[in-house]
């Protein structure tokens, strides 16, 4: 399937409803076909991995090209440049966390860019940063406990911005490394409490949360 191919199957089912419905929910940009995800994903199993399509359809200025760019793209291709410029060009919450699950958790300069991209002043990228700490603590079971102590330090530090989209990503990157086991579990409790110790509204709100499910029963009766 060429990019001609697919831009004309996204025209054929596109769907207003969808769109309108997406915007309620700040997700998409201003094109955008109003296609589901669970379609996109079909799409993207039908076509494989395909770094020239997948860069074809990053240039394309609607949303469903970008998720599908990112669910095709093969990994050994990307280019440090690549990285950067799709990076500092997401416009939404779906796209950073699609991106993040879909490519950047298996590109080792992703990784290492958190440590960069957490001091952005660019509200998505800066969720980048926390959001692709979310992933790698749900999908990458490779990564030890102790790996994730240098993360702690970023989330301190990001608890005090109180844009939307930033501070739910910081928020979701604690609850999922206090997830992981028992000893990150402490630990991401410990990280939580301090945060509370601040007279600031989204210091109290990230800690707050994440502490009501990590010291749920629930979670840690699924730990112990």
């Amino acid at each position: 399937m060429d990019f001609k191919e697919v831009i004309a199957y996204f025209e054929e089912i596109s769907d207003d409803e969808v769109v309108n419905s997406n915007k309620r929910f700040a997700i998409g940009c201003e094109n955008s076909y109003g296609i589901r995800l669970p379609v996109i994903r079909k799409l993207a199993k039908e076509i494989g991995k395909d770094h020239d399509l997948a860069c074809e359809l990053w240039d394309h200025p609607y949303h469903e090209s970008h998720l599908l760019a990112t669910m095709i793209e093969e990994k050994e291709k990307v280019t440090f440049g690549q990285l950067n410029e799709w990076v500092n060009s997401f416009y939404s919450w779906d796209i950073v966390d699609q991106a993040c699950i879909n490519l950047l958790v298996d590109l080792p300069e992703a990784r290492e860019n958190i440590f960069v991209w957490c001091d952005s002043d660019r509200e998505f990228v800066k969720r980048t940063a926390f959001s692709l700490i979310a992933v790698i603590a749900v999908h990458d079971k490779k990564t030890s406990a102790e790996d994730f102590d240098k993360f702690f330090p970023l989330i301190k530090n990001a608890s005090f911005d109180n844009r939307n989209f930033v501070k739910k990503s910081v928020n979701w990157a604690l609850r999922q490394i206090g997830k992981r086991d028992i000893d990150c579990n402490k630990k991401a409790l410990d990280v939580a409490y301090e945060i509370s110790k601040n007279d600031d509204k989204t210091c109290r709100w990230i800690s707050s949360n994440a502490i009501r499910e990590l010291e749920s029963e629930k979670v840690q009766k699924k730990l112990s």
